[in-house]
This record gives C-alpha cells, structure tokens and sequence, in this order.
C-alpha cells in the first residue's frame, strides 16, 4: 500500500478517536461557536459517520482516492462568486487553528459551513452583511502538514 494512502487512513482513524475521546468539550465549543437556528444536531454523529463511510469505501478499492468532501485535514478552495476570487483553507481541529496561515478551525464560521461540502457545491456562507456565495473549486487531503504543525507548537 502506498505510504501516502496509509498516512491518509491513518489519519482519519485518529480523528474518529480523537473525536470520540473529546466529544464533550467539542460539543460545548460547537454550541458556544455555533448560533442556534446554524446548529446541527448530531453534528459530530454525523460527520463521523461521513468519515466511517470514506474509510469503508478507500478500505474496498485498496486506495485513497480523491477526497469527495471537505473534511478536517483537508486543504479547500473556494471561489468567491461575487469577484471571482478563490482563496485556499485547510480545515483543521481548534488547537491547530492559525489563520494567518489559512488554517482554520472546522468550528469556526468558514470551517462549519463548508465541512462535508463537495466539489462544485455552491455555499451561501453567513456573514453578519448576508449571503456570500462562494463554490467549492478543490478539496485535497493535507493531515500531515498539519500533524508537523502541531510537532512544531509542541516544540
């Protein structure tokens, strides 16, 4: 199996664990980040299940193949519709966050609202103005850049 591909599967085990080891303290972040007629419920039953379901179908055809959705770990771009302007993110847990860095939490108003989203889905992201439109142009996996920047804070 290619290294790669192993370290992607690998990661996404993690995160399951990692999620189920703290679904306390996510939820509260979820509900105190979250305003209440955005909330989802279930929120991290469902993106789990989402996870679950990448795994069983790379696990069948032996390879990570292109990442549908955006998920944490993920490095996306989005077009602004309005200018025509793309911007990249990599959606990541809280304690990775650096926005300077376009690293944003998958809580944060951009993150939440374009998490499990696909490839040329079109998003209407809240803004406290309204509706901004934006499409969904790219999704790739990038954990390990985000396993190295945590090394690195660790340091």
């Amino acid at each position: 199996m290619n290294h790669s591909i192993q370290q992607s599967k690998d990661y996404f085990n993690q995160q399951l664990v990692y999620i189920d080891e703290n679904i306390k303290d996510l939820t509260d972040l979820y509900i105190s980040s979250t305003p209440v007629h955005e909330r989802i419920k279930h929120f991290f039953t469902l993106y789990s299940l989402e996870v679950e379901d990448l795994l069983k179908k790379n696990q069948r055809i032996g390879a990570f193949s292109d990442l549908p959705k955006v998920y944490i770990g993920t490095k996306v771009t989005i077009l602004y519709d309005e200018d025509n302007e793309k911007e990249d993110y990599v959606i990541c847990l809280p304690e990775q966050s650096d926005p300077d860095r376009g690293y944003i939490s998958f809580l944060s108003p951009v993150g939440r609202q374009v998490l499990l989203k696909n490839i040329g889905d079109k998003v209407a992201l809240k803004i406290p103005t309204g509706d901004l439109w934006v499409s969904i142009q790219d999704i790739s996996f990038v954990g390990q850049l985000l396993d190295d920047a945590t090394k690195s804070k660790e340091a």
